[in-house]
């Protein structure tokens, strides 16, 4: 596709996401090094009490997903974390979108939505991972509605977000590691989708989430997690990037080492939040939020009802 004939949205996504290689930072070759120490520092301590309590070999995976439910309510953490994992329509239809759209990366022929979307969901249940088995056990309708919804986001994603063309180096849904105190803590996620790469010490990578709905501050922080994440491993990312499918729009932030002095912040936050909880046995703390809607204690919480009707009555400002 020739530049001319890219939409209004898609040339907005190119004017975001785009830099002039000479217009890109440079960061010290020494700070990967210096995240680290800086990292295992502060994490090491936390860990000289439980000494009896954890064994060698016990690590702490820190995920964004993690990292958002342990500083929000603590309560709702604990509930979820002992409740067992079950696949759901919503998960189900990002996972089957997200598939869709890495397998549009590498499409020879014209990328249909629903074609993508059908491959997708054969790939899937063929897999060794446990959507297969609940691909394969819903119920017809479900099953059409999931195609449905999957086709709508990869349909926004094709029309909003310009084609990636191969020099761009991306790459969907690629696990990213970094282990600190001989793998006591164990930082991973996967991002969206990344663009670009490092040159030297010229960060040249734009990681990027794809959302739907509305903005949530958790939505920045986890971008910020990603970033760290990343500058252990090589270098830092230039750009972060999260876009909502819905509404054709794009949040950025520059990385900065302000940035990743807060990101790194948060995860020795996190960290001693997990530990003090799980092995310290500190009461854990009530935070009413948004989230409260999808909490299994909700019925029982007094505090969580009561902030979803406020919530409720307060008027719209337009």
């Amino acid at each position: 596709m020739d530049s001319g004939d890219y939409n209004s949205a898609q040339r907005a996504v190119i004017d975001l996401l785009g830099a002039d290689a000479r217009t890109r930072p440079n960061f010290d070759p020494g700070l990967r090094d210096e995240l680290r120490a800086h990292l295992e520092t502060h994490l090491a301590p936390l860990f000289e009490t439980l000494s009896l309590e954890l064994s060698d070999d016990e690590g702490v995976y820190v995920s964004k997903f993690m990292l958002n439910q342990v500083m929000g309510c603590e309560q709702k953490f604990l509930a979820q974390r002992d409740e067992t994992f079950e696949w759901s329509p919503p998960v189900a239809r990002g996972t089957i979108a997200h598939k869709a759209i890495e397998l549009s990366l590498h499409w020879r022929k014209e990328p249909v939505p629903l074609d993508l979307v059908d491959e997708a969901v054969a790939s899937l249940e063929q897999s060794d991972k446990s959507i297969a088995d609940y691909l394969t056990g819903c119920r017809e309708v479900e099953r059409a509605e999931l195609r449905a919804e999957a086709a709508r986001l990869v349909t926004h994603f094709m029309e909003c977000f310009p084609p990636l063309k191969p020099q761009w180096r991306p790459v969907t849904d690629s696990p990213i590691r970094a282990e600190l105190l001989e793998g006591r803590v164990i930082l991973s996620g996967k991002p969206d989708l990344t663009l670009g790469r490092p040159e030297g010490d010229v960060a040249g990578k734009v990681i990027i989430d794809f959302k739907t709905g509305n903005f949530s501050p958790s939505h920045r922080e986890d971008l910020r997690f990603y970033a760290l994440v990343e500058a252990l491993r090589i270098l830092p990312p230039r750009l972060l990037a999260t876009y909502y499918l819905d509404q054709a729009q794009t949040h950025t932030e520059e990385v900065s080492r302000d940035l990743l002095a807060a990101a790194t912040q948060r995860v020795v936050d996190g960290v001693d939040r997990y530990l003090d909880l799980l092995h310290r046995e500190r009461p854990a703390t009530l935070s009413p939020g948004p989230a409260c809607r999808w909490c299994p204690l909700l019925h029982d919480c007094e505090t969580g009802a009561k902030h979803l009707d406020d919530d409720a009555d307060s008027p719209e400002l337009l």
